[in-house]
């Protein structure tokens, strides 16, 4: 070996050396800086004291509002529409006039009508003479004899005529049957109207109902007479309360339940609009737990109780809820009765038995 070659290995074992004492230096300073960095902590953890209490269900669904009174209002004569006195969205009071048609027509009618009937009396007069019956004592007439006189004179059928051109002329101008407000008004004036659909609609909504259906086996977790709140898809902020009306006794083949509700709108809902419906109904004497007291372990429902400082784990079983609560089934629970601790924060990785700190008391 060459001199040259020996001070090269030489060089190279000495730089080998140097760096596996810095790798050491610095695995030393790394677990230095794990353990300052990780201290040991505790578990702290804030607790509820199961309780009976009141419950407020909560059940939702959507819905469809509708107007109690709606009014489809139609013409009875195909006459031309002299004035429109209204438009879309206007309130009116009952009696108030919407609309007319020209009357021209319908006055001549009535009047000719008016004349034939007269005509007719006399003619019904002279075939009771005909027939020898003193016209100062027509309660003599036998019924048959009256009947024949009146069908052969046509006093009847001009009446009844007298009676319906009247009847059209009154008609010839509509009016509000009740206070609400005017909805699918599409007609001009100076057009002919139309017989078969209606001029406009007349909605009442200070009386305002919501349609909605709730599956068979929440049926019995509604009544009559139970609290609604209802909130339009078009602004959620806003809510209405009323009270469920109606459940009809049928459920359907998709296994739904239709049920309807009145609701104080305020003037502020329309018929047609698509609500949120939030169903609420008060259980008196149910164990409740706040929803956060449940945690899943191996896919079953667990809550954690406190005793002398430790968490202790109990499977339970929730029946009904409502946005923060569950009930207990108290049939189906293991262990947890009225009385007991439960954890409801600081719960998500406990073990069974780990020591905890309690920093607040939710009751």
């Amino acid at each position: 070996m060459t001199k040259y070659t020996f001070l090269f290995f030489l060089a190279m074992s000495m730089l080998v050396l140097s760096t596996a004492c810095n790798s050491s230096k610095k695995d030393n300073t790394g677990q230095d800086e794990i353990s300052t960095i990780l201290p040991d902590s505790k578990n702290e953890v804030t607790v509820f004291t199961v309780k009976r209490q009141s419950f407020n269900h909560e059940l939702v669904s959507n819905g469809k509002v509708s107007a109690r009174t709606v009014a489809d209002l139609r013409f009875q004569s195909a006459e031309v529409i002299s004035h429109i006195w209204v438009k879309n969205g206007d309130r009116v009071r009952k009696g108030q006039k919407l609309a007319e048609l020209d009357k021209f027509r319908l006055a001549n009618k009535v009047t000719q009508m008016k004349d034939a009937v007269e005509r007719a009396k006399l003619d019904l007069q002279d075939v009771l003479i005909g027939q020898g019956y003193n016209l100062d004592d027509l309660d003599k007439v036998p019924a048959d004899i009256m009947q024949l006189a009146k069908i052969k004179s046509g006093s009847e059928q001009n009446q009844s005529q007298y009676e319906l051109a009247l009847y059209e002329l009154q008609h010839a101008t509509l009016v509000a049957p009740f206070d609400g407000v005017v909805a699918n008004l599409f007609a001009k004036p100076y057009n002919i109207a139309s017989l078969s659909d209606a001029f406009c609609t007349v909605v009442d909504i200070r009386g305002m109902e919501v349609d909605f259906t709730v599956l068979e086996n929440e049926l019995a977790l509604i009544k009559t007479g139970d609290k609604v709140r209802v909130s339009p898809y078009s602004d959620i902020v806003s809510s209405y309360n009323g009270n469920i009306c109606e459940i009809n006794p049928m459920v359907d083949d998709k296994g739904m339940v239709n049920v309807k509700a009145r609701i104080d709108g305020d003037n502020k809902l329309f018929t047609g609009m698509n609500v949120h419906v939030s169903v609420h109904r008060s259980l008196e004497k149910q164990l409740v737990i706040p929803k956060s007291a449940v945690v899943l372990r191996s896919g079953k429902q667990v809550v954690f109780t406190l005793e002398d400082g430790k968490a202790y784990w109990n499977y339970i079983h929730t029946g009904l809820e409502n946005a923060d609560h569950y009930t207990l089934i108290e049939d189906a629970k293991e262990g947890l009765k009225e009385g007991d601790t439960v954890i409801v924060t600081g719960n998500i990785n406990l073990a069974h038995e780990a020591p905890v700190t309690v920093i607040d008391n939710e009751n």
